[in-house]
């Protein structure tokens, strides 16, 4: 069976979150293509019936094993992925969520290679998804305004 989301005829919409634990956020780094060994947020599809914040949720307990209380949205991100003929072959539109953590100890799982807690300076010495910076300083701010 053929992935729906490879060379799909419309955009798939997916969550991340930028969950904050004692001032550090947790980064992942993906153990499957596409985006081996990139560096980004836990997250993933958005499931038929389900609001935004509850795949938030799911997502992050499956990737994770972690329990999160999402707080507001902190931005979107656009992935347009092309092969080389310049055809589309992913595209995902990523609402990333400002989270709190709750439970649980990060582990890693068949998806991600690695996760753990990092200083947020330290995203500017590793290779990220695009924008990954921008959106944990905005999640950053969202949090302490909401403390």
């Amino acid at each position: 069976m053929s992935d729906p989301r490879s060379y799909p005829d419309r955009p798939f919409l997916a969550v991340s979150a930028a969950i904050f634990r004692d001032g550090k956020v947790l980064i992942v780094q993906r153990a499957r293509s596409p985006g081996r060994g990139i560096y980004t947020l836990p997250g993933g599809g958005v499931e038929l019936g389900e609001t935004l914040e509850q795949a938030a949720i799911r997502e992050t307990l499956e990737e994770t094993g972690l329990t999160i209380a999402p707080v507001a949205l902190a931005g979107h991100r656009d992935v347009v992925i092309r092969d080389p003929g310049g055809r589309v072959a992913r595209h995902f539109v990523v609402m990333c969520f400002a989270a709190r953590w709750i439970a649980g100890e990060p582990a890693p799982s068949e998806e991600l290679s690695e996760a753990r807690w990092r200083d947020p300076a330290e995203i500017a010495t590793l290779k990220t998804t695009e924008g990954l910076a921008e959106i944990v300083a905005a999640a950053a701010r969202l949090l302490a305004a909401a403390a």
